[in-house]
């Protein structure tokens, strides 16, 4: 059996998460890294970091040859700083590069992989309101959504005939050390903790180790294809998670900061992050029988703070 993966982005926060998970497995891990020496201690040499451009297939290609998975990872954090002009176009640019890098790299090879998985978000949905938004559900509005677009087009000159492509919008990440919580704890740890907007929209949320349990899952089930949706199947309103996230650290939830103040301050970006509102199903990932490492807020939150 095959067991040779290729990970783009193996360094970042979803990326340590899914390389460790699959080292545990048996999987062995090629990552591509723009630092790669700086990463080497963390992964204890079991896995072998290859230095890339993030633009090319250039000085890695050749190793691709007889991998089982393609896994593409790599993208400008969307959640540090403000989305000026400079930073809008990181986030496009890099996404769109490293897209077409793991696409030339597959075109060059002979022996293709059998799976191609290819990061995406929620994003593409826009704001769904209260709708119920599925894998079938159109391509909302906003810079999100036609980043997205861009960055799953990304990879349109993989063969789909040649190998089975896997795209996995994934929801707002919680985990140790990284994710929406590292962000969003610290308000309540100084007792500053609450709601944005009128708390009443929809957040669709993952545990980090369900992010990784289900590109695994994906790996070894057949019947996964195309687009996924990788959320938790219990969204939660904004006003009710910022409660129980203020119970489990023991902090009162308070603080409520306006839609309009957000608006003026960060503009674009908490428009699209911290108030919209999306209610996502992760209906082909249930169907397909995947279970849940982390299926409600309150494991969730135990798990990462406690």
């Amino acid at each position: 059996m095959l067991k040779k993966i290729i990970i783009s982005g193996a360094t970042g926060f979803i990326g340590q998460a899914v390389t460790f998970f699959l080292l545990k497995e048996g999987y062995e891990i090629i990552g591509l890294s723009r630092n790669p020496e700086h990463y080497q201690t963390l992964f204890q040499d079991k896995v072998k970091l290859i230095s890339w451009d993030a633009k090319s297939s250039k000085g890695w290609w050749e190793l691709a040859e007889g991998s089982l998975a393609f896994i593409n990872l790599a993208g400008e954090n969307i959640g540090s700083g403000i989305w000026t002009r400079k930073k809008r176009e990181r986030m496009i640019e890099s996404r769109i590069d490293a897209g077409r890098a793991m696409t030339e790299a597959f075109v060059r090879i002979k022996e293709k992989p059998k799976i191609f998985v290819q990061a995406s978000a929620i994003g593409y949905y826009g704001n769904g309101s209260d709708q119920v938004l599925t894998e079938n559900s159109e391509r909302g509005q906003g810079f999100l959504a036609d980043l997205t677009q861009q960055w799953e087009s990304s990879i349109s000159g993989i063969d789909r005939s040649a190998v089975r492509v896997v795209i996995f919008r994934i929801g707002l990440v919680m985990g140790r050390n990284g994710g929406i919580l590292s962000k969003m704890s610290l308000p309540f740890r100084l007792y500053f903790g609450g709601h944005f907007g009128n708390g009443q929209q929809w957040m669709s949320w993952i545990h980090l180790q369900d992010v990784a349990g289900a590109l695994k899952f994906a790996l070894e089930t057949d019947s996964i294809k195309g687009i996924i949706n990788i959320v938790s199947p219990e969204p939660s309103r904004a006003r009710l998670f910022f409660n129980k996230l203020g119970r489990v650290l023991h902090r009162p939830s308070w603080f409520h900061m306006p839609g309009g103040i957000l608006q003026v301050l960060p503009g674009e970006m908490a428009q699209e992050t911290l108030l919209i509102s999306q209610r996502v199903a992760p209906k082909k990932l249930q169907a397909s029988g995947y279970q849940f490492k982390f299926p409600d807020l309150g494991s969730a939150f135990s798990d990462i703070l406690s």
